[in-house]
């Protein structure tokens, strides 16, 4: 098994319960492929580097991992077409 980070934005205009909605998602996404969840940040909102969908604010997320290693690309196939998330990144620790 080997250790990756997720970072992905959400929409700061979302409300809570969408937010929480969207983050246990994903948690389930990482998990149904076998993979272990250290931990989740919920980092909120900060200023985008640069404007996306015309918004300039979005609520961060950081997962810490483990899973073998088709997960990462599964995984980033999904988050891709999730409604809600406007980016994300996987890194290999």
């Amino acid at each position: 098994m080997n250790t990756y980070e997720l970072m992905y934005i959400i929409p700061s205009q979302s409300s809570d319960e969408d937010k929480e909605a969207l983050i246990a998602l994903v948690n389930s996404m990482i998990e149904k492929d076998g993979g272990k969840i250290e931990s989740v940040e919920r980092i909120g909102n900060k200023k985008l580097a640069y404007e996306i969908d015309k918004k300039h604010e979005g609520y961060y997320v950081l997962v810490n991992f483990t899973a073998d290693a088709v997960v990462p690309n599964k995984l980033g196939s999904l988050l891709s077409i999730t409604t809600g998330i406007m980016r994300h990144i996987i890194v290999a620790k």
